[in-house]
């Protein structure tokens, strides 16, 4: 979907991201049974990640500062916070479901192996550098607005940018989305990880995906397909319209 997005958006980006990232499709698209292997599958995964960070970098390199780049921007902070609520849960949830295990080496393990899929081992244990807690780990990776890759932090960003984007472009259209995301932006800031713990984590979890699709939708609304979004089903929580994916999403 990525590739068929910068297809579609040629003209706009730059040749560099087209080469990367139509190399990393092309890469993926001769995977066989071999490489999904147990053995092999850490190599896989790290070869995937590397290509990411490598088109992210690519991308802040040589995409020029318009419209579009405001747009990438903004997609990209709204999916890596939702992505960012689905590792959390992730942990919560299923890796650990017995709350007598919680504590133990393997619960210390596995949300160790939580940060370091986020990229956040090392910012972690600059903050925390004796001890590690679920209510630590969730502090840091859903509120903690210094770690780029959390949720608040995220949110910050997708809302900086479309405010940066509707000042410099002049764009007048409705505020809906702009207040959506404040909106959340100070819940985020009110919140404790012990709250978030206390009201049921997996279910405030499941909200911010909803309401990150809400503004999603807001934006399709706002500066692309009007009358096809209005016309379209409402998206489920953690969902968003392919409509909106196209313009609005980061590779």
């Amino acid at each position: 979907m990525a590739r068929e997005n910068a297809r579609a958006l040629r003209p706009l980006i730059s040749t560099e991201m087209w080469v990367q990232l139509n190399g990393f499709h092309n890469r993926l698209g001769h995977l066989r049974k071999p490489d999904l292997r147990v053995e092999n599958l850490n190599r896989l995964c790290s070869y995937i990640k590397e290509s990411c960070q490598t088109h992210s970098g690519i991308t802040a390199e040589t995409l020029y500062r318009d419209e579009s780049w405001y747009f990438h921007q903004i997609g990209r902070a709204i999916e890596r916070a939702d992505q960012t609520t689905r590792l959390v849960d992730l942990k919560y949830q299923v890796l650990l479901p017995q709350p007598s295990d919680v504590g133990s080496p393997i619960d210390e393990a596995q949300w160790n192996t939580v940060l370091r899929s986020a990229a956040g081992f090392h910012a972690f244990r600059r903050v925390h550098p004796r001890s590690m807690s679920p209510s630590k780990v969730v502090d840091f990776l859903v509120l903690d607005r210094r770690f780029p890759r959390s949720v608040a932090a995220s949110v910050l960003v997708a809302n900086e940018h479309l405010h940066e984007l509707r000042l410099k472009h002049g764009h007048t259209a409705k505020r809906s989305a702009s207040n959506l995301l404040r909106r959340l932006a100070a819940k985020l800031a009110e919140d404790t990880a012990d709250d978030l713990i206390a009201r049921g984590l997996h279910e405030v979890l499941d909200g911010i995906q909803a309401e990150l699709a809400a503004v999603t939708d807001e934006l399709g609304r706002e500066f692309f397909l009007l009358a096809e979004m209005d016309d379209a089903p409402p998206a489920r929580p953690g969902e968003q319209h392919d409509a909106v994916a196209g313009p609005c999403s980061g590779a």
